[in-house]
Protein backbone atom coordinates (compact mmCIF):
# COMPACT_ATOMS: atom_id res chain seq x y z
CA UNK A 1 0.00 0.00 0.00
CA UNK A 2 2.91 2.36 0.81
CA UNK A 3 4.45 1.76 -2.60
CA UNK A 4 1.15 2.51 -4.28
CA UNK A 5 0.83 5.79 -2.38
CA UNK A 6 4.37 6.79 -3.28
CA UNK A 7 3.75 6.00 -6.93
CA UNK A 8 0.57 8.08 -6.86
CA UNK A 9 2.48 11.02 -5.26
CA UNK A 10 5.26 10.82 -7.84
CA UNK A 11 2.72 10.69 -10.68
CA UNK A 12 0.88 13.67 -9.21
CA UNK A 13 4.06 15.69 -8.93
CA UNK A 14 4.97 14.90 -12.54
CA UNK A 15 1.55 15.95 -13.79
CA UNK A 16 1.65 19.13 -11.65
CA UNK A 17 5.05 20.00 -13.14
CA UNK A 18 3.68 19.55 -16.64
CA UNK A 19 0.71 21.77 -15.81
CA UNK A 20 2.99 24.51 -14.36
CA UNK A 21 5.28 24.51 -17.41
CA UNK A 22 2.27 24.58 -19.74
CA UNK A 23 0.83 27.62 -17.93
CA UNK A 24 4.07 29.61 -18.22
CA UNK A 25 4.29 28.78 -21.91
CA UNK A 26 0.69 29.89 -22.33
CA UNK A 27 1.39 33.17 -20.53
CA UNK A 28 4.49 33.84 -22.64
CA UNK A 29 2.51 33.19 -25.80
CA UNK A 30 -0.21 35.63 -24.72
CA UNK A 31 2.35 38.41 -24.04
CA UNK A 32 4.02 37.78 -27.40
CA UNK A 33 0.72 38.11 -29.24
CA UNK A 34 -0.04 41.41 -27.52
CA UNK A 35 3.45 42.70 -28.40
CA UNK A 36 2.94 41.86 -32.09
CA UNK A 37 -0.37 43.67 -32.14
CA UNK A 38 1.24 46.73 -30.50
CA UNK A 39 4.27 46.79 -32.82
CA UNK A 40 2.02 46.64 -35.87
CA UNK A 41 0.03 49.60 -34.68
CA UNK A 42 -3.16 47.62 -34.66
CA UNK A 43 -5.57 48.03 -31.81
CA UNK A 44 -5.50 45.01 -29.55
CA UNK A 45 -8.62 45.92 -27.58
CA UNK A 46 -10.62 43.36 -29.51
CA UNK A 47 -8.61 40.44 -28.13
CA UNK A 48 -7.28 42.10 -24.99
CA UNK A 49 -10.09 40.90 -22.77
CA UNK A 50 -9.73 37.30 -23.94
CA UNK A 51 -5.96 37.35 -23.55
CA UNK A 52 -6.25 38.86 -20.08
CA UNK A 53 -8.52 36.07 -18.96
CA UNK A 54 -6.20 33.50 -20.53
CA UNK A 55 -3.16 35.05 -18.84
CA UNK A 56 -4.89 35.14 -15.49
CA UNK A 57 -5.78 31.46 -15.80
CA UNK A 58 -2.19 30.66 -16.68
CA UNK A 59 -0.86 32.46 -13.60
CA UNK A 60 -3.32 31.01 -11.09
CA UNK A 61 -1.76 29.17 -8.15
CA UNK A 62 -1.22 25.47 -8.63
CA UNK A 63 -2.91 24.39 -5.43
CA UNK A 64 -5.39 22.24 -7.40
CA UNK A 65 -2.68 20.56 -9.45
CA UNK A 66 -2.54 17.53 -7.22
CA UNK A 67 -6.28 17.12 -7.45
CA UNK A 68 -6.14 17.50 -11.26
CA UNK A 69 -3.29 15.02 -11.42
CA UNK A 70 -5.26 12.56 -9.29
CA UNK A 71 -8.29 12.98 -11.56
CA UNK A 72 -6.21 12.46 -14.69
CA UNK A 73 -4.51 9.42 -13.16
CA UNK A 74 -7.89 7.94 -12.20
CA UNK A 75 -9.35 8.51 -15.66
CA UNK A 76 -6.29 7.01 -17.33
CA UNK A 77 -6.42 3.95 -15.06
CA UNK A 78 -10.16 3.53 -15.65
CA UNK A 79 -9.74 3.76 -19.42
CA UNK A 80 -6.84 1.31 -19.39
CA UNK A 81 -8.81 -1.12 -17.24
CA UNK A 82 -11.82 -0.95 -19.57
CA UNK A 83 -9.64 -1.33 -22.66
CA UNK A 84 -7.92 -4.37 -21.12
CA UNK A 85 -11.32 -5.86 -20.28
CA UNK A 86 -12.47 -5.46 -23.89
CA UNK A 87 -9.32 -7.14 -25.20
CA UNK A 88 -9.79 -10.03 -22.78
CA UNK A 89 -13.47 -10.35 -23.73
CA UNK A 90 -12.53 -10.52 -27.40
CA UNK A 91 -10.18 -13.42 -26.65
CA UNK A 92 -12.98 -15.48 -25.07
CA UNK A 93 -14.65 -17.89 -27.52
CA UNK A 94 -17.92 -18.05 -25.56
CA UNK A 95 -20.43 -15.18 -25.61
CA UNK A 96 -19.43 -12.69 -22.90
CA UNK A 97 -21.15 -9.50 -21.74
CA UNK A 98 -19.74 -6.89 -19.35
CA UNK A 99 -22.36 -4.81 -17.49
CA UNK A 100 -22.54 -2.26 -14.70
CA UNK A 101 -24.44 -1.97 -11.43
CA UNK A 102 -27.61 -0.86 -13.24
CA UNK A 103 -27.57 -4.04 -15.39
CA UNK A 104 -26.67 -1.95 -18.44
CA UNK A 105 -24.38 -3.44 -21.08
CA UNK A 106 -20.92 -1.85 -21.13
CA UNK A 107 -19.29 -4.20 -23.63
CA UNK A 108 -20.08 -7.44 -25.48
CA UNK A 109 -17.61 -9.58 -27.41
CA UNK A 110 -18.06 -10.76 -31.01
CA UNK A 111 -19.39 -14.17 -29.92
CA UNK A 112 -22.19 -12.46 -27.96
CA UNK A 113 -23.15 -10.32 -30.97
CA UNK A 114 -23.22 -13.42 -33.17
CA UNK A 115 -25.28 -15.44 -30.68
CA UNK A 116 -27.86 -12.86 -29.62
CA UNK A 117 -27.70 -9.94 -32.04
CA UNK A 118 -29.35 -6.62 -31.27
CA UNK A 119 -27.13 -5.99 -28.26
CA UNK A 120 -25.10 -2.82 -27.84
CA UNK A 121 -23.57 -0.75 -25.04
CA UNK A 122 -26.30 1.07 -23.15
CA UNK A 123 -28.92 -1.65 -23.57
CA UNK A 124 -30.55 -3.00 -20.41
CA UNK A 125 -29.91 -6.70 -19.77
CA UNK A 126 -33.25 -6.95 -18.02
CA UNK A 127 -34.97 -5.99 -21.27
CA UNK A 128 -32.82 -8.25 -23.44
CA UNK A 129 -33.04 -11.40 -21.31
CA UNK A 130 -36.53 -11.54 -19.83
CA UNK A 131 -36.48 -15.17 -18.70
CA UNK A 132 -37.14 -15.50 -14.94
CA UNK A 133 -33.96 -17.47 -14.35
CA UNK A 134 -31.87 -14.71 -15.97
CA UNK A 135 -33.63 -12.01 -13.94
CA UNK A 136 -32.97 -13.96 -10.74
CA UNK A 137 -29.29 -14.39 -11.69
CA UNK A 138 -28.82 -10.67 -12.34
CA UNK A 139 -30.65 -9.66 -9.17
CA UNK A 140 -28.58 -12.06 -7.08
CA UNK A 141 -25.23 -10.86 -8.39
CA UNK A 142 -26.10 -7.13 -8.29
CA UNK A 143 -27.51 -7.34 -4.77
CA UNK A 144 -24.44 -9.18 -3.55
CA UNK A 145 -26.43 -12.09 -2.14
CA UNK A 146 -24.36 -14.44 -4.30
CA UNK A 147 -20.83 -13.72 -5.48
CA UNK A 148 -21.15 -16.09 -8.44
CA UNK A 149 -23.84 -18.42 -9.72
CA UNK A 150 -24.98 -20.23 -12.86
CA UNK A 151 -28.33 -21.02 -14.45
CA UNK A 152 -29.61 -22.85 -17.52
CA UNK A 153 -30.96 -20.56 -20.22
CA UNK A 154 -32.50 -21.41 -23.60
CA UNK A 155 -32.49 -19.01 -26.56
CA UNK A 156 -35.33 -19.86 -28.96
CA UNK A 157 -34.48 -17.71 -32.01
CA UNK A 158 -33.15 -17.88 -34.67
CA UNK A 159 -32.47 -21.52 -33.68
CA UNK A 160 -32.86 -23.13 -30.30
CA UNK A 161 -29.64 -23.01 -28.27
CA UNK A 162 -29.08 -24.08 -24.67
CA UNK A 163 -26.60 -22.19 -22.48
CA UNK A 164 -25.15 -22.52 -19.00
CA UNK A 165 -24.90 -18.89 -17.86
CA UNK A 166 -22.63 -17.71 -15.04
CA UNK A 167 -22.42 -14.21 -13.59
CA UNK A 168 -19.83 -12.70 -11.27
CA UNK A 169 -18.27 -9.42 -10.21
CA UNK A 170 -15.11 -8.30 -11.98
CA UNK A 171 -13.59 -7.09 -8.72
CA UNK A 172 -14.12 -4.97 -5.60
CA UNK A 173 -12.36 -1.99 -7.18
CA UNK A 174 -14.94 -1.64 -9.94
CA UNK A 175 -18.70 -1.70 -10.34
CA UNK A 176 -18.49 -3.99 -13.36
CA UNK A 177 -19.89 -7.51 -13.70
CA UNK A 178 -19.59 -10.19 -16.33
CA UNK A 179 -21.98 -12.72 -17.89
CA UNK A 180 -20.52 -15.78 -19.61
CA UNK A 181 -22.69 -18.06 -21.79
CA UNK A 182 -21.39 -21.62 -22.15
CA UNK A 183 -23.09 -23.30 -25.12
CA UNK A 184 -24.50 -26.68 -24.06
CA UNK A 185 -26.53 -27.34 -27.22
CA UNK A 186 -24.27 -29.99 -28.73
CA UNK A 187 -23.79 -31.77 -25.40
CA UNK A 188 -27.52 -31.95 -24.83
CA UNK A 189 -28.15 -33.09 -28.39
CA UNK A 190 -25.67 -35.92 -27.90
CA UNK A 191 -27.30 -36.83 -24.59
CA UNK A 192 -30.74 -36.97 -26.22
CA UNK A 193 -29.35 -38.98 -29.13
CA UNK A 194 -27.71 -41.44 -26.72
CA UNK A 195 -30.93 -41.83 -24.74
CA UNK A 196 -32.95 -42.37 -27.93
CA UNK A 197 -30.38 -44.83 -29.19
CA UNK A 198 -30.50 -46.91 -26.01
CA UNK A 199 -34.31 -46.85 -26.00
CA UNK A 200 -34.51 -47.91 -29.65
CA UNK A 201 -31.85 -50.60 -29.31
CA UNK A 202 -33.57 -51.99 -26.22
CA UNK A 203 -36.88 -52.07 -28.05
CA UNK A 204 -35.39 -53.80 -31.08
CA UNK A 205 -33.82 -56.49 -28.88
CA UNK A 206 -36.80 -56.89 -26.58
CA UNK A 207 -39.19 -57.82 -29.42
CA UNK A 208 -37.36 -60.95 -30.63
CA UNK A 209 -36.48 -61.93 -27.08
CA UNK A 210 -40.16 -61.80 -26.08
CA UNK A 211 -41.04 -63.84 -29.16
CA UNK A 212 -38.42 -66.50 -28.39
CA UNK A 213 -39.46 -66.65 -24.76
CA UNK A 214 -43.09 -67.22 -25.75
CA UNK A 215 -42.23 -69.96 -28.21
CA UNK A 216 -40.01 -71.74 -25.69
CA UNK A 217 -42.88 -71.72 -23.22
CA UNK A 218 -45.23 -73.09 -25.89
CA UNK A 219 -42.81 -75.84 -26.88
CA UNK A 220 -42.46 -76.94 -23.29
CA UNK A 221 -46.25 -76.94 -22.83
CA UNK A 222 -49.04 -77.35 -25.41
CA UNK A 223 -46.72 -78.10 -28.36
CA UNK A 224 -44.57 -80.61 -26.49
CA UNK A 225 -45.85 -83.55 -28.54
CA UNK A 226 -46.75 -81.66 -31.77
CA UNK A 227 -43.94 -82.15 -34.35
CA UNK A 228 -45.48 -79.81 -36.94
CA UNK A 229 -45.92 -76.95 -34.45
CA UNK A 230 -42.47 -77.60 -33.01
CA UNK A 231 -40.86 -77.31 -36.45
CA UNK A 232 -42.75 -74.08 -37.20
CA UNK A 233 -41.86 -72.49 -33.88
CA UNK A 234 -38.21 -73.49 -34.14
CA UNK A 235 -38.00 -71.85 -37.58
CA UNK A 236 -39.46 -68.62 -36.19
CA UNK A 237 -37.04 -68.74 -33.26
CA UNK A 238 -34.15 -69.18 -35.65
CA UNK A 239 -35.29 -66.14 -37.64
CA UNK A 240 -35.56 -64.07 -34.47
CA UNK A 241 -32.12 -65.05 -33.22
CA UNK A 242 -30.74 -64.19 -36.67
CA UNK A 243 -32.41 -60.78 -36.39
CA UNK A 244 -30.79 -60.18 -33.00
CA UNK A 245 -27.41 -61.26 -34.34
CA UNK A 246 -27.69 -58.81 -37.26
CA UNK A 247 -28.73 -56.03 -34.92
CA UNK A 248 -25.79 -56.68 -32.59
CA UNK A 249 -23.39 -56.79 -35.55
CA UNK A 250 -24.71 -53.44 -36.82
CA UNK A 251 -24.48 -51.92 -33.35
CA UNK A 252 -20.86 -53.04 -33.04
CA UNK A 253 -20.05 -51.69 -36.52
CA UNK A 254 -21.62 -48.33 -35.68
CA UNK A 255 -19.76 -48.19 -32.38
CA UNK A 256 -16.41 -48.90 -34.04
CA UNK A 257 -17.05 -46.22 -36.66
CA UNK A 258 -18.00 -43.61 -34.07
CA UNK A 259 -14.78 -44.27 -32.18
CA UNK A 260 -12.71 -43.24 -35.22
CA UNK A 261 -14.76 -40.64 -37.12
CA UNK A 262 -11.80 -38.44 -38.07
CA UNK A 263 -9.33 -41.08 -39.25
CA UNK A 264 -8.82 -40.60 -42.97
CA UNK A 265 -8.08 -43.81 -44.89
CA UNK A 266 -4.74 -43.67 -46.66
CA UNK A 267 -4.94 -46.40 -49.33
CA UNK A 268 -6.31 -46.38 -52.88
CA UNK A 269 -9.43 -48.39 -53.74
CA UNK A 270 -10.44 -49.53 -57.23
CA UNK A 271 -14.17 -48.75 -57.31
CA UNK A 272 -14.83 -50.87 -60.39
CA UNK A 273 -13.37 -53.98 -58.78
CA UNK A 274 -15.02 -53.29 -55.40
CA UNK A 275 -18.51 -52.78 -56.83
CA UNK A 276 -18.17 -55.82 -59.08
CA UNK A 277 -17.44 -57.86 -55.95
CA UNK A 278 -20.51 -56.41 -54.24
CA UNK A 279 -22.74 -57.27 -57.21
CA UNK A 280 -21.37 -60.83 -57.36
CA UNK A 281 -21.96 -61.36 -53.63
CA UNK A 282 -25.56 -60.13 -53.87
CA UNK A 283 -26.37 -62.06 -57.03
CA UNK A 284 -28.35 -64.78 -55.19
CA UNK A 285 -30.39 -62.14 -53.32
CA UNK A 286 -31.19 -60.32 -56.56
CA UNK A 287 -32.29 -63.56 -58.20
CA UNK A 288 -34.43 -64.45 -55.21
CA UNK A 289 -36.22 -61.10 -55.46
CA UNK A 290 -36.53 -61.23 -59.26
CA UNK A 291 -34.22 -58.26 -59.80
CA UNK A 292 -31.69 -57.80 -62.60
CA UNK A 293 -28.61 -55.68 -61.78
CA UNK A 294 -27.35 -53.50 -64.65
CA UNK A 295 -23.92 -51.86 -64.78
CA UNK A 296 -22.89 -48.55 -66.34
CA UNK A 297 -19.24 -47.64 -65.62
CA UNK A 298 -17.17 -44.74 -66.90
CA UNK A 299 -14.00 -45.51 -68.85
CA UNK A 300 -10.51 -45.28 -67.41
CA UNK A 301 -9.18 -45.77 -63.87
CA UNK A 302 -11.73 -45.33 -61.08
CA UNK A 303 -9.55 -45.15 -57.99
CA UNK A 304 -10.43 -43.26 -54.81
CA UNK A 305 -8.65 -42.93 -51.44
CA UNK A 306 -10.34 -45.11 -48.86
CA UNK A 307 -10.71 -48.34 -46.98
CA UNK A 308 -11.88 -51.16 -49.25
CA UNK A 309 -13.76 -53.11 -46.57
CA UNK A 310 -15.69 -50.04 -45.45
CA UNK A 311 -16.56 -48.96 -49.00
CA UNK A 312 -17.62 -52.55 -49.74
CA UNK A 313 -19.97 -52.28 -46.74
CA UNK A 314 -21.40 -49.00 -48.07
CA UNK A 315 -22.24 -50.31 -51.54
CA UNK A 316 -23.38 -53.68 -50.21
CA UNK A 317 -25.88 -51.94 -47.95
CA UNK A 318 -27.19 -49.64 -50.67
CA UNK A 319 -27.45 -52.39 -53.29
CA UNK A 320 -29.09 -54.79 -50.85
CA UNK A 321 -31.71 -52.17 -50.01
CA UNK A 322 -32.33 -51.55 -53.72
CA UNK A 323 -32.84 -55.27 -54.36
CA UNK A 324 -35.18 -55.69 -51.38
CA UNK A 325 -37.29 -52.55 -51.47
CA UNK A 326 -37.15 -51.84 -55.21
CA UNK A 327 -38.03 -55.34 -56.35
CA UNK A 328 -41.38 -54.35 -57.98
CA UNK A 329 -39.33 -52.48 -60.59
CA UNK A 330 -37.53 -55.65 -61.64
CA UNK A 331 -34.14 -54.01 -62.15
CA UNK A 332 -31.43 -52.01 -60.41
CA UNK A 333 -28.84 -49.83 -62.18
CA UNK A 334 -25.35 -49.32 -60.74
CA UNK A 335 -23.49 -46.48 -62.47
CA UNK A 336 -20.05 -44.93 -61.92
CA UNK A 337 -19.38 -41.48 -63.36
CA UNK A 338 -16.78 -38.79 -62.92
CA UNK A 339 -18.22 -35.91 -60.94
CA UNK A 340 -17.63 -32.49 -62.50
CA UNK A 341 -20.16 -30.40 -60.57
CA UNK A 342 -18.11 -29.76 -57.40
CA UNK A 343 -15.03 -27.55 -56.93
CA UNK A 344 -12.78 -30.65 -56.81
CA UNK A 345 -12.74 -33.69 -59.08
CA UNK A 346 -14.59 -36.72 -57.76
CA UNK A 347 -16.35 -39.94 -58.64
CA UNK A 348 -20.09 -40.50 -58.23
CA UNK A 349 -21.55 -43.95 -57.70
CA UNK A 350 -25.35 -44.13 -58.15
CA UNK A 351 -27.51 -47.11 -57.23
CA UNK A 352 -30.98 -46.67 -58.67
CA UNK A 353 -34.05 -48.85 -58.33
CA UNK A 354 -37.39 -48.57 -60.11
CA UNK A 355 -39.65 -49.60 -57.25
CA UNK A 356 -42.28 -47.69 -55.22
CA UNK A 357 -39.91 -44.86 -54.26
CA UNK A 358 -39.63 -42.92 -51.00
CA UNK A 359 -42.05 -40.13 -49.98
CA UNK A 360 -40.30 -36.78 -49.90
CA UNK A 361 -40.97 -36.13 -46.22
CA UNK A 362 -38.94 -39.19 -45.19
CA UNK A 363 -35.78 -38.40 -47.15
CA UNK A 364 -34.18 -35.91 -44.67
CA UNK A 365 -34.44 -38.46 -41.84
CA UNK A 366 -33.73 -41.68 -43.65
CA UNK A 367 -30.11 -41.91 -42.37
CA UNK A 368 -31.12 -41.58 -38.72
CA UNK A 369 -30.63 -44.59 -36.48
CA UNK A 370 -33.61 -46.94 -36.40
CA UNK A 371 -35.61 -44.67 -38.69
CA UNK A 372 -37.77 -46.64 -41.11
CA UNK A 373 -40.05 -45.50 -43.89
CA UNK A 374 -42.17 -48.65 -43.49
CA UNK A 375 -41.58 -50.55 -40.23
CA UNK A 376 -43.36 -53.74 -41.27
CA UNK A 377 -41.65 -53.89 -44.65
CA UNK A 378 -38.26 -53.32 -43.03
CA UNK A 379 -38.74 -56.12 -40.52
CA UNK A 380 -40.07 -58.44 -43.20
CA UNK A 381 -36.87 -57.78 -45.17
CA UNK A 382 -34.76 -58.43 -42.03
CA UNK A 383 -33.65 -54.82 -41.72
CA UNK A 384 -32.21 -53.42 -38.49
CA UNK A 385 -32.78 -49.71 -39.14
CA UNK A 386 -29.04 -49.02 -38.82
CA UNK A 387 -27.75 -49.67 -42.34
CA UNK A 388 -27.97 -46.14 -43.73
CA UNK A 389 -26.65 -44.69 -40.49
CA UNK A 390 -23.55 -46.89 -40.92
CA UNK A 391 -23.28 -45.72 -44.53
CA UNK A 392 -23.34 -42.08 -43.42
CA UNK A 393 -20.60 -42.61 -40.82
CA UNK A 394 -18.32 -44.43 -43.26
CA UNK A 395 -18.75 -41.72 -45.88
CA UNK A 396 -17.95 -39.06 -43.27
CA UNK A 397 -14.64 -40.81 -42.62
CA UNK A 398 -13.95 -40.78 -46.36
CA UNK A 399 -14.75 -37.07 -46.73
CA UNK A 400 -17.63 -38.16 -48.97
CA UNK A 401 -21.37 -37.55 -48.92
CA UNK A 402 -24.64 -39.25 -49.80
CA UNK A 403 -27.46 -37.66 -51.80
CA UNK A 404 -30.91 -39.19 -52.25
CA UNK A 405 -33.45 -38.48 -54.97
CA UNK A 406 -36.78 -40.21 -55.17
CA UNK A 407 -40.24 -39.88 -56.63
CA UNK A 408 -43.14 -41.99 -55.44
CA UNK A 409 -43.93 -44.68 -58.00
CA UNK A 410 -40.71 -44.12 -59.97
CA UNK A 411 -38.04 -45.51 -57.68
CA UNK A 412 -35.13 -44.01 -55.76
CA UNK A 413 -31.52 -43.10 -56.53
CA UNK A 414 -28.76 -43.13 -53.88
CA UNK A 415 -25.60 -41.36 -55.04
CA UNK A 416 -22.28 -41.56 -53.22
CA UNK A 417 -19.99 -38.59 -54.01
CA UNK A 418 -16.36 -39.62 -53.40
CA UNK A 419 -13.25 -37.44 -53.79
CA UNK A 420 -10.96 -38.65 -56.57
CA UNK A 421 -7.53 -40.07 -55.80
Amino acid sequence: MADTGAERTTTGQAVAGRLWNSRWLLAAGAIAIMAVYGFAGISAYVVLAALTVLLAAALLPTGGASRSAETITTVEASGLQRLSGEYLAAAVADPLIIFDRTATIVHANAAAYAAFGGIAPGLSLSLKFRAPEMQALLDGVLSGTVASDAVDYTEKLPVERAYRVSASSVGHATDLYVLVFKDQSETRRIDRMRADFIANASHELRTPLASISGFVETLRGPARNDPAAREQFLQIMQNQTGRMARLIDDLLSLSRLEMKPYLRPGTEVDLRQTIDSVIDSLGPLASENGVVIERDYAEGPLDVPGDRDELFQVFENLLENACKYGQPGGRVTVSIARGEAGPEPGIDVTIRDYGPGIPEEHIPRITERFYRVDVESSRTQKGTGLGLSIVKHILTRHNARLSIKSEVGKGAAFTVHLPAG
